[in-house]
């Protein structure tokens, strides 16, 4: 067996390929979580949180409900003046 100063055939060169395959595989694992978790809203985003919705707050209801034909152009006037008090 070879020995150096650092053990035996292992050294530096050893450690920076273990740390290199590591590497690699982290990302590995991080490409294919985030490919699953943004797979139903086609985001190409590596954020976690990047499907939330990013204003949920109730203008932004108020507006889809609006959109969808729920509420008429009065009430949406009305509601909107409401939250924005």
């Amino acid at each position: 067996m070879m020995y150096n100063n650092f053990g035996y055939g292992f050294g530096f060169g050893g450690f920076f390929m273990i740390l290199f395959w590591v590497f690699i595989i982290l990302v590995l694992v991080k490409i294919i979580r985030c490919s699953f978790r943004h797979g139903g809203c086609g985001h190409k985003h590596w954020e976690p949180d990047c499907c939330q919705r990013k204003g949920s707050g109730a203008e932004d209801i108020l507006k889809e409900r609006y959109a969808k034909g729920e509420i008429t152009k009065e009430q949406f006037e009305e509601m909107k003046n409401d939250i924005n008090k």
